[in-house]
């Protein structure tokens, strides 16, 4: 009876250890699930700089760069901070009263972004040239700088590449690799579009509008339709030493645009999404009441091909899918 009894204890005991043990376990994995659920998910990317290591699927995210607003929108990315005076009047970013107004690249307001204590700022283009000062305000979010040269020999590569390089980098960051995948598809079918409808011989001419002065915009250089040229393979109505890539165009006089006789130009209104400027005259009402272009080809056979309304301020890789279809349509009528 007593070794029943002692032989029971020993199990009672040994019972009790395992339970322990168990518990034990149990409390460990309970506390790696936790500390697995709370670290933070991170992406690596390559910005203008380099590799930069950034939270995935950010929630405090502030956006200065005009080539990526439509395509977070489109997202459904919310921003808490953005440069209101360089945006598309009509964009959600804008109307939101909640999204803090940075202002201007010529007039930053950038302690607005130290305030909302970001996660990721996401530089380009007008706001390169704050980077550091930025990265500086900031020392604990992820600062990418997204801009890419279109001013130089390799313009119109660096434009294919900066702007599939830019999207996929945000793709990754906000997971929406297939949504990314999507956009960078579409513009290779639009280039290969434009390509394939372009008649060899028919010459172009490209102009940007700004308070009613037509002005000469460059082949092969400058943010719009300098790196086209080359893309599309379009032959120029006129070239011109020492060009610039001015955002307002070169001056040219309109009679010499008018005599190099274009088969198409291509225009685009500097003025159209810019809410400041009062009196705005048409792009399309510039070119109709121009007398020294009626004449031309061009314009005779009605082939003018005007970019979409905001893209001085929506330089998008949704803008310039839109505006190489346009083109392409055109060149197929």
């Amino acid at each position: 009876m007593r070794k029943f009894k002692l032989t029971v204890l020993i199990m009672s005991v040994f019972a009790l250890i395992l339970a322990a043990c168990s518990s034990a376990s149990n409390e460990t994995e309970t506390s790696e699930e936790v500390m697995e659920s709370t670290e933070i998910s991170t992406v690596e990317i390559t910005d203008a700089h380099g590799t930069v290591t950034v939270p995935a699927n950010p929630k405090n995210v502030v956006a200065l760069d005009n080539r990526t607003f439509e395509t977070l929108a489109d997202w459904g990315i919310e921003l808490v901070a953005v440069p209101k005076p360089i945006m598309s009047s009509d964009s959600q970013y804008v109307t939101d009263s909640n999204v803090q107004d940075v202002g201007s690249h010529g007039e930053p307001n950038l302690e607005i972004i130290a305030a909302v204590d970001p996660e990721l700022v996401i530089i380009g283009q007008r706001f390169a040239g704050y980077y550091e000062d930025i990265k500086k305000l900031v020392p604990n979010a992820a600062v990418i700088d997204l801009n890419f040269d279109v001013n130089s020999e390799n313009s119109a590569q660096n434009l294919i590449d900066g702007f599939k390089e830019t999207t996929l980098a945000l793709g990754e960051i906000f997971e929406k690799n297939t949504e990314a995948e999507q956009l960078v598809s579409e513009l290779d079918q639009a280039i290969e579009k434009g390509k394939s409808a372009y008649k060899e011989n028919d010459t172009v001419m490209s102009v940007i509008v700004s308070g009613g002065d037509i002005g000469f915009s460059a082949p092969y250089t400058g943010r719009v339709w300098g790196p086209l040229y080359e893309i599309f393979g379009w032959t120029p109505a006129l070239e011109v030493d020492n060009s610039s890539t001015d955002h307002q165009g070169d001056e040219i006089s309109v009679e010499a645009i008018a005599q190099s006789n274009p088969d198409w130009i291509f225009v685009l209104d500097r003025d159209a999404p810019i809410s400041g400027i009062n009196e705005k005259v048409p792009a399309q009402d510039v070119i109709d009441q121009s007398p020294a272009l009626q004449n031309t080809t061009a314009v005779s056979n009605g082939q003018i091909v005007y970019a979409p309304m905001d893209t001085y301020l929506n330089e998008s890789i949704q803008t310039f899918i839109e505006l190489s279809n346009s083109i392409a349509n055109a060149f197929a009528e």
